[in-house]
């Protein structure tokens, strides 16, 4: 399977579709005139929705939450009916109260909003079309990237504007604190859920019930976050999949023909978010949803975050997806009222549709120009480069950059009709906040502030860097796979096309909580990965071996850089956890965080990036389950026997040269 590297599955995608401002218009017409306009949506099917007290009567009437509400009453010596009023409060807590009032409320005041905040805000016409057919053919189900609070408010506005159906929306039960803001969300469409409710059964039925009502009734699209959460670190999370089997349970058990699934992908150019993300990272806890916290925010307004790019992907319908996949027939073996768990074979097929829809996110991100710079910026950072970089050396590697990154299909908004110095300057005056330029030459803004201590000039120094890492972070999907067969290739023994595939399928492994990655995928993503180096030069290979090209020792020079700071995350905390005997997961991030900073102020670490919170967590993540770390009764226990020995013990702190992969897999 390794010897042949076909072309056509890799070739860069088809043409993209166009895009359109739709801001453009609001800068020219009424606010007002457009919140009034008339609103008259397709419908699927052309149905009429029904009214929102008769869906809630709806689902407390199901068969499904019926028997529920049966067995619960059993468990817990309780009445039906007593039962029957914990569902009735449950529903009345979580659901949504559209009002068209509200949503033109919502339509005028954003309309304003985003005419501050943002220079456009940029959508594929041609998906809308595709999305308004879908809405009238199928139930839909809208799955936006999440990357920003504005995601859900952005999708709603974009539907009205272009007089499509507004979704039903999952939302967390956070914004229940801003009281009159919370209840003016749940009026445009929101309905709230409990970040968890581990083996409540009642609540579960209630919830899964109300979202299947509303997407066999064809009330409205259902839309809900494929990843769960607001990802801080911009890269794409591993999908949660709880949400995602709810909605395929009616086409699976036959009571719809057909559900299309609809990835959304949404770029900021800047993040309103940028400082609060990194410091959350580092530790800071999250401010709580309030309606003061709201207004404190409107300083915001003062801002430029550039532009916004949202790009509506091709309907996936689950009925294909199933095709040849799932046999149905399962389904009827047991009454479709009595819950029951999902088989191995279900649980794979969701899982494995999950992260395809979150790669088509992906893909589909719009990447620009300063996403490219913040890979130069962070890699003359790391390289102690103190005197920062010419600005047009600088432009120059932001160019062969861009280069690279179309060669690898990257959908990248760089301009090609203006000077790349412009391009780059513009981009470089935008994020002013994270960089500096001086008598010609550029380098993060790292200022001493007004640190009292070194620590805590250190993490003021953390925030800019992560800040700016969470732009690289939107890209990265665009070099993973080259990176990890360069990481492969740096630390191979030999050239052999095996020995490298299997430190690849090692490094994979081991990264598959840190990047999206499909299961089972391994023999793909190395083909990838070696046609994308062929392809640009880098590689020449052979059946038995890769060998290295003249020009392309820059390429995988670069490509190594890329994982470098992930490697170096991962091999500190398998350090730290070598001087630890156990501890519980609330105190291994502290613990670690200290760790870390007393190894970055002595400077035996390179990358403060290190000290993010999510990379931390990943790691401790593949350690578990790589079986190097046990888990027992809520500690975190370290298996020293069983340790992947990444780093030689006697040349000092962790090297950035992991020992032969063959005897990593033996530790293992």
């Amino acid at each position: 399977t390794l010897n042949k590297i076909s072309s056509s599955k890799f070739d860069t995608p088809s043409k993209r579709d166009d895009f359109e401002d739709i801001l453009e218009e609001r800068r020219n017409s009424s606010d007002l005139r457009y919140a009034l306009k008339c609103y008259t949506p397709v419908l699927y099917k052309g149905l009429t929705p029904c009214k929102v007290s008769e869906l809630k009567q709806m689902v407390l009437q199901s068969d499904q939450l019926g028997y529920v509400i049966t067995q619960v009453s059993k468990e817990k010596g309780m009445t039906t009916d007593e039962v029957t009023g914990d569902a009735a409060a449950i529903l009345e807590e979580m659901a949504q109260r559209l009002q068209l009032s509200t949503v033109r409320f919502f339509a005028f005041t954003l309309s304003k909003v985003f005419k501050t905040l943002f220079r456009s805000i940029c959508v594929n016409e041609e998906g809308l079309q595709r999305l308004q057919q879908a809405i009238h053919n199928h139930p839909v189900v809208l799955l936006p990237s999440h990357r920003s609070y504005m995601d859900f408010l952005l999708m709603s506005y974009i539907l009205y504007t272009y007089d499509l159906a507004l979704p039903v929306i999952a939302a967390g039960m956070d914004f229940m604190g801003m009281k009159v803001v919370g209840e003016m969300l749940r009026m445009s469409g929101a309905f709230f859920i409990r970040r968890s409710f581990g083996g409540d059964k009642l609540y579960w039925a209630v919830f899964s019930e109300y979202v299947k009502i509303m997407l066999k009734n064809g009330y409205a699209p259902v839309e809900f976050f494929l990843e769960g959460t607001r990802s801080r670190t911009a890269k794409s999370l591993t999908p949660k999949l709880g949400l995602l089997n709810i909605v395929m349970d009616p086409f699976l058990k036959g009571e719809v023909f057909d559900i299309s699934l609809v990835p959304v992908s949404i770029s900021y150019e800047r993040t309103l978010e940028e400082a609060l993300y990194a410091r959350e990272l580092l530790g800071v806890p999250k401010p709580k949803e309030s309606t003061s916290g709201l207004f404190k925010a409107r300083k915001i307004l003062s801002e430029d975050y550039g532009s916004i790019h949202v790009y509506f992907g091709q309907p996936v319908s689950v009925r294909s997806l199933a095709e040849s996949r799932v046999n149905r027939s399962q389904f009827n073996l047991i009454p479709r009222h009595i819950p029951t768990r999902p088989s191995e074979e279900i649980l794979s097929f969701v899982n494995d549709s999950a992260y395809r829809l979150v790669r088509a996110q992906e893909e589909n991100m719009v990447l620009k120009p300063w996403v490219l710079l913040a890979f130069v910026l962070l890699q003359k950072q790391a390289a102690e480069d103190k005197q920062g970089t010419a600005l047009d050396e600088f432009t120059e590697q932001a160019v062969w950059l861009r280069d690279l990154s179309r060669h690898y299909g990257a959908f990248l908004h760089w301009p090609d009709h203006i000077p790349p110095s412009e391009v780059v300057s513009s981009s470089l005056s935008l994020h002013r906040g994270l960089v500096r330029i001086s008598e010609g030459r550029v380098q993060l803004a790292l200022e001493q502030g007004f640190a009292i201590t070194p620590e805590e000039e250190l993490l003021n120094q953390a925030v800019v860097i992560l800040s700016c890492v969470s732009y690289r972070n939107q890209a990265l999907n665009v070099f993973i796979r080259p990176a990890l067969l360069a990481s492969a290739i740096h630390t191979a023994a030999s050239n052999r096309k095996q020995e490298i595939y299997n430190g690849f399928s090692f490094l994979r492994n081991m990264f598959s909580n840190e990047f999206i990655l499909c299961p089972g995928a391994t023999v793909q993503d190395f083909e990838e990965a070696c046609y994308l180096l062929v392809k640009t030069g880098a590689l020449q290979i052979n059946q038995q071996e890769v060998l290295i090209t003249e020009r392309g020792h820059r390429t995988l020079a670069f490509l190594t850089s890329v994982l470098d700071p992930f490697l170096q995350g991962y091999q500190v905390v398998c350090r730290f956890l070598c001087e630890e005997d156990c501890l519980t997961e609330k105190q291994f991030i502290p613990a670690v965080r200290k760790f870390i900073i007393k190894h970055l102020l002595t400077g035996r670490l390179r990358y403060i990036e290190v000290l993010s919170s999510d990379l931390q967590k990943n790691a401790l993540a593949a350690l578990i389950r790589l079986g190097a770390v046990q888990k027992i009764k809520g500690y975190v226990g370290f298996t020293h026997l069983r340790v992947p020995c990444w780093f030689d013990r006697l040349s000092g702190y962790p090297t950035l040269t992991p020992m032969p992969f063959k005897s990593v897999v033996a530790h293992l």
